[in-house]
């Protein structure tokens, strides 16, 4: 059954009939709902007139030119959805959203905390007429406690949530990690409760509930075994470069004209790495015989192993380390890595087509199903490209959509 999921038997994905009311922006939200997008679910992306999604302005790179063109950035984050432009900030525009939220399965947010709430939107305000919605406010620290209202943004986070002090060569200066973990991360803490309430809905009286996911509480969360070492220890962490601090070696080493990443992960890779880099000297060495003496005598053995790689190209250190089924690699670059076959055959590169930009290519999904596929079914949306052909679906017609027009709730173009 090895690889039954490369090729599912169904063509629908497992969220399907699920309907996902998007009112979230920029990136932890819209990483979210991409991701139950990708699982069948259909996704209405409630944008502002006009700009929308702030993403969108986020240039360059950009795929296509002039008007027609769309961000990058956006594009990441935004395929299989459906936008609408409407003025939340209008009483007519919120009736509207209100309208989706009542025949809606989930809803996901990232205003401020309490916007929702002021605009008539919030949980308490749509459950009575939809009791099965699951309602996920995203945050940077939260609903409750001392910080509710602060401004939080992904380097704030990498900084608050303790990323920082431990990333980065040691001595350096902190450095954040290349992409937006501490969004990223929150975005799929909240896909992950969004799935287990609707498990709990169906399993249990029907009924919804409210989620509360924040990227500082995902940044603390995510510190994982660093944050168990130093309730162990005492001790914080601090940078390492690329080292580890329960496993050695485990880490990048220079060569002669490049980088090798070494990931000795147990005892039994320890003799043959030994012997693929000809130091028996190293393999009968008493101190280094177990990964806690290796731990405990880091700088000796780092500095023997540093002097053996440095002698050594790249190629040739990765070559002699595979050779020997030592886990090693070259540091890749994205050009790299989605030239890999392995990345092909695991469909990990995607690509649509967008009426202005035209082909658009970004990672992905790479969660597998043997019945349920993820799939690309749409494109990133054009700004309001699907606004009045929602609103036909929910039962407005002409005349309701000429007043809400008429109103300033969505553009008259």
């Amino acid at each position: 059954m090895v690889g039954e999921a490369r090729d599912p038997d169904g063509d629908t994905g497992p969220l399907d009939g699920v309907t996902v009311l998007d009112l979230s922006r920029v990136l932890v939200g819209p990483f979210c709902t991409m991701q139950l997008g990708d699982l069948g679910a259909e996704v209405l992306k409630i944008e502002r007139p006009g700009q929308g999604d702030q993403t969108r302005t986020w240039v360059p790179p950009a795929f296509g030119e002039g008007e027609g063109e769309e961000s990058a950035y956006y594009v990441s984050v935004n395929r299989n959805k459906r936008s609408i432009q409407l003025d939340l900030t209008t009483e007519s525009g919120r009736a509207v959203a209100r309208d989706l939220a009542r025949e809606a399965d989930v809803l996901v947010e990232n205003f401020r905390v309490g916007k929702t709430a002021e605009w008539g939107l919030d949980y308490g305000d749509l459950v009575d007429e939809n009791p099965g919605l699951i309602y996920c406010g995203i945050s940077g620290y939260g609903e409750w406690g001392p910080d509710r209202d602060k401004p939080a943004y992904d380097i704030m986070m990498q900084a608050r949530g303790g990323f920082m002090s431990f990333t980065g060569v040691e001595g350096g200066p902190p450095v954040r990690i290349g992409v937006a973990l501490a969004d990223v991360g929150a975005g799929m803490y909240a896909t992950q409760a969004i799935l287990a309430a609707l498990l709990g809905r169906e399993l249990g009286d029907g009924r919804g509930q409210k989620i509360d996911v924040s990227l500082l509480d995902g940044q603390a969360a995510w510190t994982s075994y660093m944050a168990t070492n130093y309730f162990a220890s005492g001790e914080p962490p601090g940078r390492m470069g690329s080292k580890h601090p329960n496993i050695v070696p485990y880490q990048a080493f220079e060569t002669s004209d490049g980088y090798v990443v070494v990931a000795c992960s147990s005892d039994p890779f320890w003799p043959p790495l030994c012997r693929a880099i000809d130091r028996p000297d190293l393999l009968a060495d008493e101190r280094f015989e177990t990964n806690e003496g290796r731990v405990r005598h880091r700088e000796e053995l780092d500095r023997e192993l540093s002097e053996t790689f440095a002698s050594m190209t790249t190629a040739e250190a990765t070559a002699v380390l595979e050779e020997h089924d030592v886990p090693a690699s070259r540091v890749r670059d994205v050009s790299e890595v989605f030239a890999d076959p392995q990345i092909e055959a695991r469909g990990m590169v995607a690509e649509a087509e967008h009426p202005t930009a035209g082909t658009v290519t970004f990672p992905g999904s790479p969660m597998h199903f043997s019945r349920t596929p993820t799939t690309v079914r749409r494109h990133p949306p054009a700004l309001g490209e699907h606004t009045e052909s929602v609103l036909d679906e929910y039962g407005y017609g002409d005349g309701d959509i000429a007043e809400l027009k008429e109103r300033g709730a969505i553009p008259d173009n």
